[in-house]
């Protein structure tokens, strides 16, 4: 499977709930090591620049990624949301986020691991509780496990994007039929 980040949820905490992928079968993590995390906080734009992290901010980056991802599923499925999920996503809210400044050339944001960590839980905090909610779903591709803002007309998007999923399944349903169509006979 492939390393590269993909940003095609339509919220930065949707996106970063998703990098573990095919959570119900395969589960591959993205969040490998403290480089490939600090490389998810510069490639979706909420940083310009992140200081190196450590062990310690995989770990409670993929904590409070878990915690993002339950009370995702929570509020698609009309649940209450699980506490433990809740504690987590509001301690990592509550610190410090990455603050953009002004500079000679334009905005920057500097940010630590942590920093960046408190943006996406502030971020999922404003998405739980806002007018996009009943826009969440769940990627039609039975492997993939992304949840998406659905902005189509009439809600019809089936999948998360079609360069990850939607292509896929298109192309094994035209394979399938062609499997099953009966063989015309040439004369």
């Amino acid at each position: 499977m492939n390393l590269d980040h993909v940003f095609v949820c339509g919220h930065p905490a949707l996106d970063f709930a998703a990098t573990l992928r095919a959570r119900r079968s395969i589960r591959f993590e993205m969040f490998v090591t403290p480089e490939r995390l600090n490389a998810w906080y510069l490639e979706s734009g909420l940083v310009d620049t992140i200081t190196p992290g450590g062990e310690d901010d995989v770990r409670e980056a993929t904590t409070v990624r878990e915690a993002i991802y339950r009370l995702v599923t929570n509020r698609r499925l009309g649940e209450k949301f699980d506490r433990e999920a809740l504690d987590a996503v509001n301690a990592a809210a509550r610190r410090t986020p990455a603050t953009p400044q002004l500079t000679l050339t334009g905005r920057l944001t500097e940010a630590t691991p942590e920093q960046a960590l408190a943006t996406v839980a502030r971020q999922a905090v404003e998405l739980l509780s806002g007018p996009d909610v009943p826009l969440m779903k769940e990627c039609g591709n039975p492997e993939c496990t992304r949840v998406y803002i659905d902005r189509s007309r009439g809600m019809r998007r089936q999948w998360c994007g079609m360069e990850s999923c939607g292509n896929k399944i298109k192309a094994a349903a035209y394979r399938a039929r062609k499997k099953s169509a009966p063989a015309v006979a040439a004369h």
